[in-house]
């Protein structure tokens, strides 16, 4: 078995638990692998309830998360998000709707869960898109893509197209 080199570690008030089967209820081929709960002499020291928990450990689509209750005051923004690659339109709106039920919808693909951790929904096509070597395929895909909440497939492949 390979460990994975870098596992995200993402911070929580209480929550942990309740966003990590969140986040394995979305996705295929995920699950929970530990939870951690607090004992009764690391809970006096942290102020925590004995039995809550401190962290699980999870898996979706092969990778591994780690979320902590840390108690505040951090919280998430922008600045870092989960790009999610989606083979099509179907998958795009699957988690697009299921990611967004309870919080933020954006632009260009982006959106706050309910959590308030930013992902990005993208079909895998933009790739080839916006890496294009013709500088007007990628300038097409970009001005369609802009004014999006939800990436619509067809509708950029219209304007990389010129239609």
């Amino acid at each position: 078995m390979q460990i994975q080199k870098f596992r995200p570690c993402l911070w929580f008030d209480d929550n942990a638990e309740e966003a990590a089967n969140f986040y394995v209820s979305i996705f295929k081929n995920s699950r929970i692998k530990h939870v951690a709960r607090f004992s009764d002499e690391v809970a006096v020291v942290a102020g925590r309830p004995a039995g809550s928990v401190i962290f699980v450990m999870f898996e979706l689509e092969g990778q591994e998360f780690l979320v902590l209750n840390g108690r505040p005051p951090f919280t998430f923004n922008e600045s870092i998000s989960f790009m999610v690659d989606c083979k099509d339109q179907k998958e795009v709106d699957e988690l697009w709707d299921k990611l967004s039920a309870g919080g933020a919808k954006s632009q260009c693909g982006w959106l706050k869960d309910k959590f308030g951790l930013s992902w990005q929904i993208v079909p895998t096509i933009l790739g080839e898109y916006i890496t294009h070597k013709d500088p007007e395929v990628t300038m097409r895909a970009m001005n369609a893509i802009l004014p999006m909440s939800k990436i619509d497939i067809e509708t950029v492949k219209r304007a990389v197209e010129g239609k």
